[in-house]
């Protein structure tokens, strides 16, 4: 595994608006063509196609409501009748809409056909051939649209997963991390730093996860547990939250103490693809688990209580011969935030002058002065964090 230094490269996007405007020019086109044709027959020629379209799907919708009526009705739509089974089966709507004025329109206007009979035979015969390909499975969803459905409408397990392990874990936990470090510091000799004061959660592509990370990485080493934190939780009084501090040494043997943890509802997808029931293979694991790194990413970006408390490292899997992939990848992350924490030191000229230091809005200050009554000269140099590189 190595990390990612630039995740956008794997991580997918949401899908956006192209097909549309695909359709859209692809139509205008056609129309234009039709129209230069045989301008005198355009929307008797439209109103037939849109019918032959959208009667399709009302047939198909008709066998839908049939099987939901019959079987369905109490225990998927609790027997809240019409007005919830006909939309649930495609059977109201802008599909009905359409139907209905192309209907309208093709008795209206100059028949495309010669016989007015031709039509109608056309038309019903598409639609029942649309029918039965359909209930084939021939004009079913591709996989793209069916991926496209499933994130539109956040039905993915990784979206399930990410708000989860939010709402579950890390709502609770990373709001009182800083003062479980500042705890642990004044009882224990330890370099915890600010730069080192958050939780860094590793989100590996293939969801393989080692519950001792010494066996992963021998660089990698166990030092102590920070105090608990008791919550009442779902019934549980004085639910146990708690978080491991481990030494990372570098190749000089320098050794970097951090909060380190996986996440861990990988552990489940990991599970689920050596489920055969599950009907998750390998290939859908790794999209999930990308899925599940972005989602939870906006969710704690989102989140004030979390922010500046977490980092996310998400692991690639496609170079495992180096023994020290993980150590690396944290110390790379480590330094990452070291330097976008920077000082700025005041001159002496500007130490003796009252003045105010505004940060800019990507700006946060976390280190202000004391207090107004110490002497500026002992003042400590302010700390400028540059605001979101806890989400990068």
């Amino acid at each position: 595994m190595q990390s990612l230094q630039d995740q956008d490269d794997l991580i997918p996007r949401p899908r956006g608006s192209l097909p549309k405007m695909c359709a859209a020019v692809l139509s205008a086109m056609t129309i234009g063509g039709v129209l230069f044709l045989s301008p005198e027959r355009l929307f008797g020629w439209v109103a037939m196609v849109i019918l032959i379209l959208t009667l399709g799907p009302l047939l198909h919708g008709l066998c839908l409501l049939a099987e939901e009526i019959r079987y369905h009705s109490n225990t998927r739509h609790r027997g809240r009748g019409w007005r919830h089974v006909l939309p649930a089966c495609g059977l109201w709507g802008k599909t009905l809409l359409a139907a209905g004025l192309a209907g309208l329109l093709l008795h209206l206007v100059r028949h495309p056909l010669p016989h007015q009979g031709q039509i109608w035979k056309l038309v019903f015969l598409a639609s029942s051939l649309y029918l039965m390909l359909k209930s084939l499975g021939v004009l079913g969803l591709s996989e793209v649209e069916v991926s496209a459905l499933c994130e539109g409408r956040k039905m993915n397990v990784a979206h399930g997963l990410a708000w989860s392990f939010y709402i579950g874990y890390l709502r609770l936990v990373l709001p009182r991390l800083d003062d479980s470090i500042t705890a642990f510091c004044a009882t224990k000799t330890s370099s915890l730093g600010r730069g080192s004061r958050k939780l860094i959660i590793l989100i590996p592509l293939n969801a393989n996860i080692s519950h001792k990370l010494n066996e992963e990485d021998n660089r990698i080493l166990y030092c102590d547990n920070l105090p608990n934190n008791e919550i009442d939780r779902a019934g549980v009084r004085g639910r146990v939250y708690k978080h491991s501090v481990y030494s990372v040494f570098d190749e000089h043997k320098k050794a970097h103490e951090c909060v380190l943890e996986y996440a861990t509802p990988l552990l489940t997808l990991h599970s689920m693809s050596q489920e055969s029931s599950a009907g998750f293979g390998e290939p859908e694991r790794r999209q999930q688990v990308l899925l599940f790194f972005r989602t939870l990413q906006d969710i704690l970006e989102n989140s004030l209580e979390c922010r500046n408390h977490y980092k996310l490292i998400l692991l690639n899997d496609e170079h495992e011969e180096d023994p020290h992939f993980l150590s690396k990848a944290i110390l790379r992350n480590l330094q990452q935030q070291e330097k976008e924490e920077y000082c700025l030191t005041p001159s002496p000229q500007q130490e003796k002058e009252e003045y105010c230091l505004t940060p800019s809005p990507q700006q946060e200050m976390v280190n202000p002065f004391p207090s107004q009554s110490s002497s500026r000269a002992s003042a400590p140099p302010i700390k400028v964090l540059l605001a979101g590189y806890s989400q990068t």
